[in-house]
Order: structure tokens, then C-alpha cells, then sequence
């Protein structure tokens, strides 16, 4: 008897786990506010809904024997008292509660001795100038909740915009130091019901105004900073006691030293590559761990690869066939498109993954040259 899975958020994070579900046998039930969300295309049945509608997620529960999160934008005291009904949720609401808040997530991560930027909460103007004189600027300033792909995420640089930014927005903010970092890294890792725990290579990601744009597979990092971030990433997973993947991101500094930027508690952007570059998926994973069934190689496929993200660069209905066509000739590439109908500045409508060879920078930045000079207008190639 295959096992019905409910899913809260039909994004392409959910849509990715379709061809994963129907290897596995797994029957996927999707909770999601609109039909044309990518994931309604996939799932076996979908309840429309938004994803914080605990009410719907009763419904939902009823026709499944798990429930898992595409992403994190619910609510997590109405949820648990179905948990306490009986509802099972994989990962637990207990391992999200101290991550969705991003204050508290950075309070969680300092409290198990993980090392993080410096950092102080802001509820209120008064609170900056109290706590702003040792920081200096520039400083990084984020929303508590519901940020996401650079919403609600700003760098500033003098204090006039910093009381402007808090001023003018109705919430909570996370204030921490810029860290003038060499890279930006991220790490996969997946944790079963029997607290077993598999990682990702670690991989290199490059933002553009807070969006990831492209990641590097795997990060030219010494062995010694990729166990150390295999270490960050089992001993937040085991103190969570997680069941599911989640995704790590990480800066390096230009000394060397790892700081932990922010966890995702679901699949996660950095791990796209694995669909492709890796032996099981971290969609596949994802649904492995849920589902109680055994974890699985993780290891690279090939000698590296590359993925960039088509991020939409205007405001149209276009499917961008023609673009498309040309990315799909580029040798051992694999195209996904999300299927989404609207594309506006910053959206993910799809990603490209080119399978590499040899690990050689060069070779990886002029792959990702042509893909952005054949995906985006001449303006829009940084």
C-alpha cells in the first residue's frame, strides 16, 4: 500500500518532488492556494488553500498519512493542536519553531555554540540607538517573518536609511553585521526517522540583491571547512531532531572562518543540482526521510556541475520558448520549468543544470556566461 503524502505549499518545491514520488510509489496530496501553482499539476488530489489555513490543513490531514512543508509560511499554533490530535508532521512543528522566526533562529543557532554574525532584534526606533554603536555600518537588516529571495531584506549604510527602513514597515527586524565574506556556501542535509543523517557535497552559491542566482557544485573549499560544515549541519539536525531535508547557508570569511547565515527547514534552492548532478535527489531524499523509508547516496554523478536559476527580468505572460530552446542545446544541460504563467523582476521560473567534466572555474563561468547572455536581455548580464 503506497503512502499518501500531504504537501503544505505547491511551489516548484513540491512540484520537484513528483517525479521522486511517483519512483517511490508515493501518492501526493498538495495544499495550495491556486490552481496554476506548479505543484497542483503533479499532485493527486490538491486542496485549495493557503498555506497558513489550518482548517484546510485539517481537510488535508484527513485524506494522508504524513504532512510535510514546501515552505514555512504557516502557522505553527493552529497546527499544533492537530499535532497533538494526531497528525503527524515530518519534520516535527517542534523542530521549525525556533527557525521561523529569524531572531529566534539566530538565538537557537548561538545557544548550541554555533558560530553566527553578530546580531540584535529591533522592535522599535528606540531600540537602534541603544544597540547600533557597536556594530557600525554597513549592516544587514532582515524581517523576522516571511522573508524570502531578498524580500524583506536590506543592506545599509548610514543610519538615516536604517531608521527609514524600520520606520516605514510595519514589523519586526533581525539586525546583524555585515560579513565581508569571500563566498557564500550552502549545504544540503537529510535526516531520517531513525536519526540517521546524509549530506550534500557543499556547494558555492552566488546572490544578486539577496536572490540566489547561481550555485557551483561542489565549493572549492579545503576538506577540512567542508567537515566542519558537515559538522554545523549534524549538530543541528540531531538538537532539532529533524526528519526531512534541510538547507544550511553559510558565508566564508576572507580568513577562512564558516559562519552560519540562515537554515531553511525544507528542500531547499542550493540543492536543485542534485536532480541531476547527484545519485538521489534531495527531493527524492526529502520524501525517503518522510515517507520512513531508507536514505540514499548523495554523491556527485559527475566530476562538477553548475546551476543558474532563469530568474524573470520583466512583467509579462511570455513562456520564453525561443530562450528556452537555445538553453536545451548547451551540451549535458537539463532545463526545468516550473510552468508558472506570470514571470515579474526576481521570480523563479525555472533552472538550468550543466553536468561538468572536469572542476575548472573558468570552464564553470563561461557556461554561466552563455546561459545568462542567451536568458536575459544585454541590460540584465551582470
Amino acid at each position: 500500500m503506497s503512502i499518501k503524502l500531504g504537501i503544505i505549499g505547491g511551489g516548484q518545491l513540491a512540484w520537484m518532488m513528483g517525479d521522486a514520488a511517483q519512483k517511490l510509489g508515493v501518492k501526493l496530496i498538495v495544499q495550495t492556494p491556486n490552481q496554476d501553482d506548479p505543484a497542483v499539476s503533479i499532485a493527486q488530489k490538491t486542496v485549495f488553500a493557503a498555506v497558513d489555513d489550518a482548517a484546510a490543513t485539517e481537510i488535508l490531514a484527513s485524506q494522508c498519512d504524513v504532512i510535510t512543508f514546501e515552505n514555512e509560511f504557516v502557522n505553527l499554533d493552529a497546527l499544533s493542536l492537530l499535532e497533538k490530535q494526531g497528525v503527524c508532521f515530518r519534520p516535527r512543528l517542534a523542530a521549525l519553531s525556533p527557525l521561523l522566526d529569524k531572531y529566534h533562529q539566530r538565538c537557537y543557532l548561538q545557544d548550541l555554540g554555533l558560530p553566527v554574525p553578530e546580531f540584535f532584534a529591533v522592535e522599535k526606533s528606540e531600540d537602534i540607538h541603544t544597540k547600533i554603536g557597536y556594530l557600525g555600518f554597513p549592516i544587514v537588516v532582515k524581517a523576522r517573518r516571511h522573508g524570502y529571495d531578498g524580500q524583506g531584506t536590506f543592506i545599509i549604510h548610514d543610519l538615516a536609511t536604517l531608521l527609514t527602513v524600520v520606520n516605514q514597515n510595519r514589523t519586526q527586524f533581525l539586525v546583524e553585521a555585515f560579513v565581508p565574506f569571500a563566498r557564500e556556501l550552502a549545504i544540503i542535509a537529510a535526516r531520517s526517522v531513525n536519526g540517521e543523517i546524509v549530506t550534500y557535497p557543499v556547494v558555492e552559491t552566488q546572490q544578486e540583491q539577496q536572490v540566489c542566482r547561481r550555485v557551483i557544485a561542489p565549493a572549492d573549499i579545503t576538506p577540512q571547512q567542508a567537515a566542519e560544515i558537515q559538522a554545523i549541519a549534524h549538530t543541528l539536525l540531531n538538537s532539532l531532531q529533524v526528519v526531512g531535508v534541510f538547507g544550511i547557508e553559510l558565508f566564508i570569511t576572507t580568513d577562512g572562518k564558516i559562519l552560519v547565515n540562515e537554515i531553511a527547514p525544507r528542500t531547499h534552492n542550493s540543492g536543485h543540482f542534485s536532480i541531476d548532478a547527484c545519485e538521489t535527489s534531495q527531493f527524492e531524499q526529502h520524501l525517503r526521510a518522510v515517507c520512513g523509508l531508507p536514505l540514499e547516496d548523495t554523491q556527485l554523478n559527475c566530476t562538477s556541475a553548475i546551476m543558474v536559476n532563469l530568474l524573470g527580468y520583466e512583467n509579462s505572460h511570455s513562456n520564453y520558448e525561443n530562450q528556452r530552446q537555445q538553453l536545451a542545446k548547451i551540451p549535458r544541460s537539463h532545463l526545468h520549468w516550473y510552468g508558472k504563467t506570470e514571470s515579474r523582476p526576481g521570480r523563479k521560473l525555472g533552472h538550468l543544470t550543466v553536468l561538468l567534466e572536469q572542476q575548472n572555474q573558468h570552464t564553470a563561468l563561461d557556461i554561466i556566461h552563455k546561459i545568462e547572455s542567451i536568458w536575459y536581455p544585454p541590460e540584465k548580464i551582470s
